[in-house]
């Protein structure tokens, strides 16, 4: 596994203390505003922002890229609310956006070769 922060040095067979306190330390205005991390084979869960503006998609070698969601549309963040960070702008459905805390349980899980947490779903990621 590779652990990759923008701004900073990867980290190659990334601990969970070391994926978490780089997940908890992106932030959408920082130097580093989004993250990934890949295994071996080239399938990975990357995110964008920070704090309580993330967002989540994972991408499976040689098949697609899906977008995370959740059962809780954010009611102060309607359909087309723009997630804005260093690399970009992404327009986000207002079920798309997660806490910190819900990338960390789904990069740890991936980490660990275990099945996602049930509060995240996945649909095929815009624009492809």
């Amino acid at each position: 596994m590779r652990l990759d922060i923008e701004g900073k040095a990867a980290i190659t067979a990334p601990t969970h203390a070391q994926t978490a306190r780089a997940l908890k330390s992106l932030r959408s205005y920082g130097k580093s505003s989004y993250a990934s991390l890949t295994d071996d084979a080239g399938n990975y869960v990357q995110v964008a922002g920070g704090g309580v503006s993330c967002m989540i998609e994972r991408f499976e070698f040689g098949g697609e890229r899906w977008r995370g969601f959740h059962d809780k549309p954010s009611p102060v963040r309607p359909d087309g609310t723009i997630l804005a960070f260093r690399a970009g702008n992404i327009p986000m459905r207002s079920d798309e956006w997660f806490m910190a805390d819900q990338v960390v349980e789904v990069f740890l899980a991936f980490l660990g070769g275990a099945p996602y947490p049930p509060f995240v779903h996945w649909r095929l990621a815009p624009g492809l």
